[in-house]
């Protein structure tokens, strides 16, 4: 179920009001987004392109990026498996900022989840940021 995405890009409007810097977008990173679907907080993606000063590229998007945004709930598949693909995408010192649904939503991904399908790719996953009715994690390959 994919909705319309937002194209527009206004920076001017201050600071965002969520935390996204926390998972470290920055200004200038191109940012790919996966899992796109009616439930994502918009207002945690207009922060993220407020931050890094552009749009979010979808799916389709077939270049090198410095960050993939992931939004993942229970039932979505295997975490694993997207993880691998999201990997290839990423440039030198990117990341996967993979966002959860938090607790007390019915789709909301078990921790040792998110541990398992790390251990597979050779990620580590940082400390969980609440973003709304979102969790958010950075995940970056072990050095």
């Amino acid at each position: 179920m994919e909705s319309e995405r937002t194209e527009d890009v206004d920076v001017a409007e201050g600071p965002p009001a969520v935390p996204v810097h926390r998972l470290g977008f920055a200004p200038g990173q191109i940012v790919v987004e996966y899992g796109y679907d009616d439930d994502v907080d918009e207002d945690l993606r207009r922060a993220v392109e407020a931050v890094v000063e552009g749009p979010l590229e979808d799916e389709g998007y077939d270049g090198i990026v410095d960050v993939v945004l992931l939004w993942w709930r229970d039932g979505d598949g295997d975490l694993a498996d997207e993880l691998v693909d999201a990997v290839t995408t990423l440039d030198d010192g990117g990341f996967v900022a993979l966002l959860t649904p938090g607790a007390g939503r019915g789709d909301r991904v078990e921790a040792h989840d998110v541990q398992e399908a790390c251990a597979t790719c050779s990620l580590t996953a940082s400390g969980g940021v609440a973003l709304g009715e979102w969790l958010g994690q950075c995940l970056v390959g072990r050095r």
